[in-house]
């Protein structure tokens, strides 16, 4: 199963800024659809593209196995 690690690094950048950092906020800054960006931080089998993928390793500057993980059911 792939788990999304968007809540983990929403609550990093957000500790980092000291600012609360919301799903829209990311949504409209990675220019990724709302409800994709709800989807995947809630963990639903959601299936996402490299496109979104590469947007949100630009807003979050990291790499793309620091939002996505392997994980065995």
């Amino acid at each position: 199963m792939i788990k999304y690690n968007l809540k983990e690094l929403i609550a990093k950048k957000s500790s980092i800024e000291k600012r609360k950092i919301t799903l829209d906020e990311v949504a409209t800054a990675a220019g990724v659809n709302k409800a994709a960006i709800s989807k995947m931080s809630s963990n639903t089998n959601y299936s996402t593209t490299t496109r979104t993928l590469d947007a949100l390793c630009i807003y979050f500057d990291c790499k793309v196995e620091d939002i996505i993980e392997h994980v065995k059911p």
